[in-house]
């Protein structure tokens, strides 16, 4: 049986800590922190370097953040609330210290007790390493809803991983993406707060064995044969302007015992440490590459250590209250963001049927009560399958378990549909096609009561494509909920200016009700709030111009069109697209040396995975590019490529506020939803793009007046696919497309070598997987009306002015509400400013 845990404790405030550690007057900050800077970094403000003067600065707003952390964790167990845990492999939050200064209500008294210190904010937060604790848009949703879930004042715990080492710091050398180490833990995370007590002990491989308990019932017990201690990292998250703080839990994998002192007696150096190294392996890096047997097995490990580690967690809280084991979903409730956490289904299986005696059908039914389930792709390699080999050999208890289920599951099917083996199959969790493999996808499916895509166009897809079957037999389960943005750290801190003139038109009250920002539109026909709103965008490009100056060398003008394109580098997002019209409007200057063209810089930003050789090519396409366009006498200003490095929240910060056209450009279909396109609407960038993803309810927002549409839709992608697609006729049949591929294979862009990007060209030439050349004309042609519209400077400004006022509904607290009222039933609770009695 399981050991009953000790009831989770208040937290008392020490009775000295007001003033100091929490007054948040001018110049109570000024003393608390030179008393950090003195007593923590040892250092006075003589001889501190600019990491000591940032980490002062960022245990002075952390004593503050303390207080109401504690406050929000003793009202939540004297008031017995309900908790969302979020189950994320990644999270991207940015920078704590300037969004714990906006949340806390800082900013003045922080700004005013540094200037009498001659220290410059800003330049501490530049400071700040960014934490990259994810590859892409995933993270950053999961960063974005912990801020809503905060500020809506609902109980929450994000858990994941504390990778020592992130997402890898992307350089370029000789045009090619170079990854290096992403040691964001260096000089310490004045942020975390690590906490031994809590470890849990997580067990992996062994064997199992069936065993009589003392009351007859026939039971199975899993004997590890490795066990790693997972300990956690709590980082506090604040509310906007609330008492509310929510938590960020991150696991770090250690050895229970780091150090085996007979084997190093015994001249074993190298085995005296081997636990050690194989344990913290496991949060070692995000993401290893997985290519191998050596890779995924890793990463199966990385996927159940940290939802092995949550559910410890939750249940000795939940055990600790005084509560039952049979009424956890009653007060946890679980999403599982992607299909990473998905064995997140099996391990709490075996925590109720093993370890606590509860009966499979009770225990089913508490799992599926407990866990809900987000989709966020449809490509089908982003859907998990680990092969039957590996698991037996890493969680043979779980396989035992999946295997149960799936037969359980399966019985229900044939039962709905006799005879219909093709469907069994789909449904299955098992893939038998070829060596068997767990569908971990079909797994978050049946182990969660209630499914949701991200946006209305994936829905839909997930729906009558990705998971059809399960559809058909529970149409009640799935839900849509379209993902969104917090205004908090998109628009306020990364866009200052564009807030404040936001404020002066229409009030404060849009940073937390984003729906307000229609009172905008009004204005969009306002000659003079124009001028102010360009005014703005040009001062942001100014300073991007700065930026990219310092970063690339490259000279770039603020008053071209910005047409930006920063996500992960991937084929289906299709950089290469865009590079296709940038190369068509360098052969018409070629053609015709003084034709008139409107002048633009493009700007392109993301990483390529390190195994993903095409799109690695593509980062290496747009720098040769750039490389000739930018030095070619002919161009003039008028065309200009920058591709900007190391693209993280930090660098986004500087790039969305600066934006005017925002490439949303992906494969109609391909895209979940996207959020990158919602971050550059919201400050103001007219969108060119596809029916995909989240772009069509933007579109459908902003006005299609107001939004440049191109490319085939889904389903006639589907007819032109189920036709027999033909590139190759699309090449020839576009001479200004033919023209451009040619002189990218004759090696135009690459010094004479025809072989550079000879297998991008064949490629699309002969498969063109993702509509590359069928959107081409459609693209260039919506480029045209692009660069006439530019040209019409008040057009522009009023139709930049509508798209911000219409994007209220793309707020990451519109989305968070409904996982609250849709799928979590979860309450908004407000903390007081004091614990209770």
């Amino acid at each position: 049986m399981a050991k009953t845990p000790s009831p989770p404790q208040f937290i008392t405030i020490p009775a000295s800590c007001p003033d100091i550690r929490t007054g948040i007057s001018k110049d109570t900050m000024k003393k608390a922190f030179l008393e950090n800077l003195f007593y923590v970094q040892g250092r006075s403000p003589e001889n501190a370097s600019i990491n000591d003067l940032y980490m002062a600065l960022a245990f002075t707003v952390r004593d503050r953040l303390l207080q109401q952390w504690a406050n929000s964790v003793n009202q939540y167990i004297y008031e017995d609330v309900k908790v969302v845990f979020y189950l994320s492999a990644e999270y991207l939050p940015g920078p704590h210290l300037a969004h714990n200064i906006l949340n806390l209500r800082l900013e003045a008294s922080v700004r005013e007790a540094m200037a009498e210190l001659d220290i410059d904010v800003d330049a501490l937060i530049e400071q700040e390493e960014e934490p990259g604790l994810g590859n892409g848009g995933l993270g950053r949703l999961a960063a974005c809803f912990l801020d809503s879930l905060a500020t809506l004042q609902r109980p929450a715990i994000g858990y994941g991983i504390r990778y020592e080492f992130g997402i890898f710091d992307q350089i370029i050398q000789d045009g090619r993406q170079v990854e290096i180490t992403d040691k964001w833990l260096r000089f310490g995370n004045p942020w975390e707060i690590a906490r031994p007590e809590d470890a849990c002990q997580v067990g992996f491989g062994g064997r199992t064995e069936f065993y009589t308990d003392s009351k007859g019932n026939h039971r199975v017990r899993w004997i590890p044969d490795l066990v790693v201690s997972g300990v956690p990292y709590d980082t506090p998250i604040p509310g906007y302007h609330v008492n509310n703080v929510g938590l960020l839990r991150l696991w770090k994998a250690e050895a229970p015992e780091s150090f085996d002192f007979q084997a190093f007696n015994v001249g074993d150096y190298y085995g005296a440490v081997e636990k050690k190294v194989m344990a913290e392996n496991i949060s070692k890096v995000l993401y290893p590459n997985d290519q191998d047997f050596q890779g995924k097995k890793l990463r199966l490990s990385q996927q159940y250590f940290f939802t092995a580690c949550t559910l410890q967690d939750i249940i000795r809280i939940h055990l600790g209250q005084g509560k039952k084991i049979h009424t956890l979903p009653d007060y946890w409730a679980g999403q599982l963001n992607d299909t990473h956490p998905a064995i997140a289904v099996a391990e709490l299986m075996r925590i109720l049927v093993d370890l606590h005696a509860v009966p499979w059908d009770k225990a089913w039914e508490l799992t599926r009560k407990t866990f809900s389930y987000t989709n966020h792709t449809l490509l089908p390699e982003a859907l998990e399958k680990w092969s039957v080999h590996l698991f037996s050999r890493e969680l043979p208890r779980h396989l035992e378990i999946i295997y149960e289920i799936n037969k359980r599951f399966l019985d229900t099917v044939r039962v709905r549909y006799p005879g219909d083996n093709e469907k069994i199959s789909r449904m299955s969790l098992i893939d038998e096609s070829g060596p068997g493999k767990v569908r971990m996808a079909n797994l978050a499916v049946v182990g969660s009561h209630a499914v949701n895509g991200v946006a209305a166009m994936h829905t839909k897809l997930v729906k009558e494509r990705l998971f059809r079957d399960f559809f058909d037999m529970q149409p009640e389960k799935f839900n849509n909920i379209t993902n969104g943005v917090t205004p908090r750290r998109w628009i306020m801190l990364s866009n200052p200016a564009l807030s404040n003139l936001i404020d002066s038109a229409i009030g404060k009250a849009w940073s937390t009700n984003l729906e307000l920002l229609s009172d905008l539109e009004p204005l969009a026909e306002d000659a003079s709030f124009q001028d102010k709103w360009m005014r703005v965008k040009l001062q942001n490009k100014q300073s991007l111009s700065e930026y990219i100056k310092n970063r690339t060398g490259i000279a770039v003008d603020p008053a071209s069109m910005f047409d930006i394109q920063v996500k992960r580098i991937h084929e289906y997002k299709r950089q290469h697209l865009n590079i296709l019209h940038i190369l068509t409007l360098y052969r018409r200057i070629k053609r015709d040396p003084d034709i008139d063209m409107a002048p633009r810089t493009f700007i392109f930003g993301g990483k390529a995975a390190p195994g993903y050789f095409m799109a690695k090519l593509i980062i290496r396409l747009i720098t040769s590019v750039a490389e000739i366009i930018n030095n070619d006498p002919d161009v003039k200003g008028r065309l200009k490529v920058v591709f900007l490095p190391n693209f993280n929240v930090k660098v986004g910060q500087r790039i969305y506020p600066a934006a005017d056209l925002s490439e949303q450009i992906s494969t109609a279909g391909k895209e979940a939803s996207g959020t990158g396109n919602m971050k550059f609407s919201l400050n103001g960038a007219l969108t060119i793009g596809t029916l995909d993803g989240a772009n069509v309810e933007i579109r459908e927002a902003v006005g299609s007046e107001n939004f440049f549409l191109f490319g085939l839709t889904v389903d006639k992608l589907q007819s032109l696919y189920n036709g027999g697609y033909d590139p190759y006729a699309a090449y020839q049949g576009n001479q200004e497309l033919h023209d451009v591929l040619n002189l990218l294979r004759d090696g135009f862009f690459s010094h004479g070598d025809a072989n550079l990007f000879k297998p991008l060209v064949d490629h699309l030439i002969s498969s063109d997987d993702y509509f590359v050349l069928a959107d081409y004309a459609s693209y260039i042609q919506c480029q045209e009306k692009v660069g006439n519209t530019w040209r019409k400077p008040d057009e522009w400004a009023r139709m930049a002015i509508i798209n911000a006022s219409r994007m209220g509904y793309f707020s990451s607290d519109r989305s968070i509400e409904e996982y609250c009222n849709i799928i979590w039933q979860i309450k908004p609770f407000g903390v007081d400013i004091e614990k209770p009695a």
